[in-house]
């Protein structure tokens, strides 16, 4: 790996003005790692105007906090990462640009969130945690292997952004053929257990050096580009296969050091498309973990929306949003599990998904049955039992779908889930808690902003 080390912006002040809350002898306590007493607040990423902001509360369930005059002002971030209950992560995606952040600690003298560290880092499109780092990952052009017609091979990109000391290691290894098929991959969403580290590969097609150096892994010659043609994060180039040849299959590389330099165990099913929520150029983790260890991989069945047209044919997928696993200690799918989750609920597919508790997952899914376009409404929850399979939705609690304007990233502890959630009917966002065991909601924590509520979490001071 090449190391890097920034220069980092150290907060001016601890004590940030304007504090929400303050220290007493009645606020809650933990012990931290250097036996020294911590205080720990909720913090909640709001969106407000041209700004974002981390406020705190003492809980989550009830009353209302406010981004008016209080909390701390951010840049944003098109990411909000917690490593555990110490740092929390923002990490802007910035388009095609290098990527740029903050991490931000809880001050124990004022209940309040302080920056800790400023970077920049290679181009994000997913993002997790890995050993002491956060990281990230991204395809993007790269500038050293060519083919004979002078394109250069794609690369995946790494940052390994160290919690504890602040330096920022870069890593790289290329992603042409990276699944023996010739195409191209990105990585969709990282998960840390029992020893290794598991990521959903999507294949994304071949690249114009991939058509080049492997003829014979193009399946059809009418896949290839006659002509440019797409927009936007999907456009293309004549010469290259745009789209996956393999929609119907989904992939998980499993690591067993602690770096992506080392050649990952490749697990493949048949039984679900690619595992992978998408946004333009974002990949949205769908691979989540139970307690026990087994690894539950879901799939929205995207490779549906893949058609031909009369300047290009793609193949496109058959299967429905499902799901499969990797046994805990496995490297191979479980070959007798597997669900349809449109044969369920509201017959729609899932889009994003999150582990709540034991073997209890949070699905958002699409509210009106398609996937077609960015602006897809995909306002319904549903919660799904890994082992026995049932998914049921989420109505009782919850505004009236056609009222909600976005689902922020939702937060887990004590066997339940708290998800922020903004409507259209002028009132504030609210968080809403999500029992898994009765597939119900109630309203908690109002946050009082005219714009969006993005993540909440939890933070103790060090």
């Amino acid at each position: 790996m090449e190391k890097r080390i920034f220069t980092w912006a150290m907060a001016a002040a601890l004590c940030a003005a304007g504090t929400l809350t303050s220290c007493s002898e009645e606020e809650s306590s933990n012990t931290t790692e250097s036996g020294t007493s911590g205080i720990s607040r909720y913090v909640i990423a709001a969106q407000g105007d041209d700004a974002a902001y981390l406020v705190t509360s003492e809980t989550l369930d009830e009353g209302s906090v406010t981004i008016l005059n209080n909390g701390t002002e951010t840049e944003g971030g098109s990411y909000w990462v917690f490593y555990g209950e110490r740092y929390l992560f923002s990490l802007q995606y910035n388009d095609g640009a290098a990527g740029t952040g903050s991490s931000f600690v809880l001050n124990g003298l004022t209940g309040q969130v302080a920056e800790q560290n400023a970077y920049t880092f290679n181009r994000v499109t997913t993002v997790g945690t890995w050993g002491n780092h956060v990281i990230t990952a991204s395809t993007n052009d790269g500038s050293q292997e060519q083919d004979a017609e002078g394109n250069y091979a794609k690369y995946l990109q790494f940052n390994y952004l160290n919690v504890n000391d602040g330096t920022t290691t870069t890593g790289r290894r290329i992603a042409e053929n990276f699944l023996g098929n010739g195409e191209i991959v990105s990585f969709a969403g990282f998960v840390e257990t029992g020893g290794r580290l598991y990521t959903s590969v999507v294949p994304m097609g071949m690249s114009h050096y991939g058509v080049n150096t492997f003829p014979d892994k193009v399946t059809d010659p009418d896949l290839v580009a006659k002509s440019d043609g797409g927009q936007g994060s999907g456009s293309y180039t004549a010469g290259q296969i745009p789209s996956t040849q393999y929609p119907d299959s989904a992939f998980v590389a499993i690591y067993s050091g602690d770096s992506f330099n080392e050649t990952p165990v490749i697990a493949r099913t048949g039984k679900i498309g690619f595992a992978s929520g998408r946004n333009r150029s974002q990949y949205y983790q769908t691979i989540w973990a139970a307690d026990n260890g087994d690894l539950y991989v879901f799939s929205p069945g995207f490779g549906r929306t893949a058609t031909s047209s009369a300047d290009l044919k793609k193949v496109t997928g058959t299967l429905p949003s499902g799901v499969v696993r990797i046994k805990a200690g496995q490297t191979q799918f479980d070959p007798d599990y597997y669900y349809n989750l449109e044969a369920q609920g509201t017959g729609h597919p899932m889009f994003r998904c999150w582990h709540i508790t034991a073997d209890y997952f949070l699905l958002q899914m699409y509210s009106e049955g398609t996937m077609s376009g960015k602006n897809a409404p995909v306002a319904e929850l549903a919660v799904f039992k890994g082992e026995s399979g049932v998914l049921t939705p989420v109505t009782n609690g919850l505004p009236a779908k056609e009222d909600i304007a976005s689902l922020g990233t939702p937060y887990s502890e004590n066997g339940v889930a708290y998800i922020p959630v903004v409507t259209t009917d002028g009132s504030s966002p609210a968080l809403y808690k999500i029992d898994p065991v009765t597939a119900s909601a109630t309203k908690g924590l109002t946050i009082v902003t005219n714009d969006n509520v993005q993540a909440v979490g939890k933070l103790t001071s060090f």
